[in-house]
């Protein structure tokens, strides 16, 4: 399969002497789809929407888009402008850095940007780059105040907090002296934490700033994924709202109790705007579960959960965040506080919404109304909420949205809106008075030239009752030209989180377009345990991995057996990854004869391991109720130890693939190798597909390939074909 960039003479002309493996890639990618059908290559191919800026008199968009080389292994981030109306494309850079983080200053007449690690301004038109900052540290944000005098700098600073300092005279010793928790993270051992800078702009450009949380050994933004999203500038440019987790090493594993504070520029004073001055937290025992503990009992609203993501409202007088309730608890319901920056007030407006706020918005300069995307029932649509906590829908769409961004008008939303069978592009939203009369408009075509040669599967709603008698919903995904007199291999998709929606959701690698395009047919439900159905089906997973969302998984395949005739019971698979790996491990002890192949990636096999080993400790405590070695664990945790998977491999009789990245420090590489080693041992047909250089995730091309290559051909070869392995 042949693939080229659009823009390659150009690049050659720009980088002479250059070779061609090393030039960036730039443009879209040129590619042939044989036999129109999605194909991994097809995928990382596609032209993937980052974030995006409208400017402040509405008029234009610049937005990011990454490109991929399969050849060259690696990634190339650069920056369009265009109209609202999504006329006018401009490609801006073409630099053999990656250009980032796009927004709008001096007006709209200018573009701030991250390249090479430093701040750098551009003309609307590409025109005039010049570079801002020349820090000797990397900057990873950034953020202008209003009247645009100072920005704020994300630059990681050293710590030493976990990992001892390494002797001077052994500046070649690998190894790592580790005094506490917390000392990996996500991916990364932590040698280092971000912190803000506020720098002064000037005619010279901007200095390397003032640290203003000089001195404290903590992050902000918080990791792994925490950006410049959570601090904002008040409108009036001397007060920043920031979130962090003030607290290290083994209340860092186990507590979520992160707060929002008010840092002013002028006196350098920081204001806890979640609690009073003075407030000292209850201790906690960091070997059982949370949920009952102190903390969580306290007499007064302390804010004990995850606090994150400020915004100011626009006349300044309010403060808005998202907002969990209970400490501890990594998934607790998201809920949009707004905080009287007179008074100290606080109230929660979205308490009538039964599900998560994933993003907001202000909407207007009446300060009343803010926008937010939320779940429910399988969808990510957008829904306006009153400072009073009255909640209306503003779209009702088959699809998912992300990322709110109000127009100069304040009568529009720029979107990004995916869904299974399209990638992510941007829209207007021109709201109406209710769902059925708000118009959404495409502005971006990203990825027409590669998806009008692939034929589009489709999705389908059913509903099944569970076990316990609530009604509950699965998609069935089809493949295109799809018969529905045939009988297809059938595809059980297991969801991870564990409490992340199984919503109409866009991946790279998940991805239910390219299994349907194989000729599977996918039954994904959205078993208890997912948000968007109520609290209560979404809390009920904690605490009993193995009871009712098992019971679920096996409803809905079986189900779609009885009920949907294209389902061929014979030839059935499972798959999933992080829970819905461990999903996987279990159902392969549990199922009963129903599948003929497994595949896993990244799951927990053996729980009492997976307790020590995670570095986010909270959410083993919360999920399993207790350490293992405690004697007066509770009975959910003895049944969670129980029920681990790797007690059940005497029953494994099925082949089985295993997925892991070793720089997974969420879930270990070792659950990977205990499952595989225990598969081969037990004499059931397995493999294992290892990647050293991935983490909990497969970011980079050809392993991303790979990866497909694997999938596909384990599933062919005992599902697909599975009358040929009896």
């Amino acid at each position: 399969m042949k693939q080229m960039t659009i823009v390659a003479a150009l690049l050659a002309t720009f980088f002479t002497g250059v070779k061609a493996e090393d030039l960036p890639v730039i443009g879209k990618n040129n590619i042939t789809v044989e036999g129109g059908r999605l194909t991994a290559e097809a995928l990382w191919a596609m032209g993937r929407i980052g974030g995006y800026d409208v400017s402040p008199d509405g008029r234009r968009v610049v937005y990011q888009v990454g490109y991929y080389s399969v050849e060259q292994n690696k990634s190339h981030q650069v920056l369009y402008i265009m109209d609202i109306d999504g006329n006018n494309q401009q490609l801006l850079t073409a630099s053999e850095e990656s250009e980032t983080d796009g927004v709008f200053i001096a007006g709209g007449q200018k573009i701030a940007f991250l390249s090479g690690d430093q701040l750098w301004t551009m003309n609307i038109d590409g025109s005039d780059k010049t570079q801002l900052t020349h820090d000797a540290t990397e900057i990873e944000g950034f953020l202008f105040s209003p009247d645009e005098t100072k920005v704020i700098l994300l630059k990681s600073i050293p710590y030493y907090g976990a990992i001892a300092r390494k002797p001077a005279d052994l500046p070649l010793a690998s190894g790592r002296v580790i005094n506490d928790l917390n000392y990996r993270h996500w991916d990364h051992y932590v040698e280092s934490i971000v912190h803000p800078f506020v720098a002064d702009v000037s005619e010279e450009g901007v200095n390397e700033g003032k640290d203003i949380l000089e001195g404290e050994p903590y992050e902000c933004p918080m990791a792994p994924f925490g950006g410049i999203e959570q601090l904002a500038w008040h409108p009036d440019s001397r007060q920043i709202a920031y979130s962090c987790k003030k607290c290290e090493g083994v209340m860092y594993a186990v507590s979520t109790d992160s707060d929002i504070y008010l840092y002013d520029l002028q006196s350098g004073k920081t204001t806890n705007l979640c609690k009073p001055d003075g407030f000292v937290a209850p201790p906690i025992d960091p070997t059982k579960s949370i949920a009952a503990q102190e903390i969580n009992r306290l007499d007064g609203d302390y804010n004990v959960g995850y606090d994150t993501n400020p915004q100011f409202s626009p006349d300044g007088k309010q403060l808005a965040w998202l907002s969990m309730a209970r400490c501890g608890y990594e998934s607790d319901r998201n809920r949009l506080c707004i905080y009287d920056l007179a008074t100290g007030a606080k109230r929660y407006a979205t308490e009538s919404f039964d599900s998560n706020v994933d993003d907001f918005v202000w909407a207007d300069t009446k300060d009343d109304e803010l926008y937010f995307i939320g779940v429910w029932h399988a969808v990510e649509n957008i829904y306006a909420v009153t400072k009073r906590g009255d909640v209306r829908q503003i779209t009702d769409y088959k699809a998912d949205f992300g990322s709110l961004k109000m127009i100069g008008n304040h009568r529009q939303i720029l979107a990004e809106r995916h869904d299974y069978f399209h990638p992510a592009d941007l829209y207007i939203i021109t709201p109406g008075k209710d769902a059925n009369q708000t118009v959404a408009t495409r502005i971006t075509k990203e990825n027409d030239h590669i998806l009008a040669q692939i034929a589009e599967g489709t999705s389908e709603e059913h509903w099944t009752t569970a076990t316990n008698g609530e009604r509950m919903m699965y998609w069935a995904i089809l493949p295109p030209d799809f018969d529905p007199a045939k009988k297809y291999p059938t595809l059980l998709y297991c969801e991870g989180g564990p409490q992340s929606p199984v919503s109409q959701f866009w991946s790279y690698r998940w991805n239910f377009a390219i299994m349907a395009a194989h000729d599977y047919v996918i039954i994904a439900p959205n078993r208890h345990g997912l948000p968007g159905f109520g609290t209560k089906w979404n809390e009920q997973v904690s605490g009993d991995w193995t009871g009712q969302c098992m019971d679920d998984y096996l409803t809905a395949i079986d189900d779609a057996c009885k009920n949907l005739p294209y389902v061929d019971k014979d030839r059935l698979g499972c798959v999933g990854a992080s829970f819905g790996g461990f999903s996987v491990y279990y159902l392969a002890g549990h199922h009963d004869g129903r599948f003929k192949a497994f595949i896993a990636h990244d799951g927990a096999f053996n729980l009492e391991a997976m307790y020590t080993d995670t570095e986010e400790v909270w959410f083993s405590n919360w999920e399993y109720d207790d350490a293992y070695w405690n004697k007066d664990r509770t009975l959910n945790a003895q049944r969670t130890y129980d029920n681990s998977p790797h007690r059940f491999v005497d029953k494994w009789d099925t082949p089985i693939l295993c997925i892991h990245g070793e720089k997974d420090y969420r879930i270990n590489s070792n659950q990977g190798f205990g499952a595989f080693n225990a598969a081969k041992l037990k004499g059931v047909p397995a493999q294992l597909l290892l990647f050293p250089d991935e983490n909990h995730w497969v970011l980079k091309p050809q392993n991303g390939i790979l990866w497909q290559r694997t999938f596909f051909d384990w599933l062919d070869k005992w599902v697909k074909q599975s009358g040929n392995n009896e």
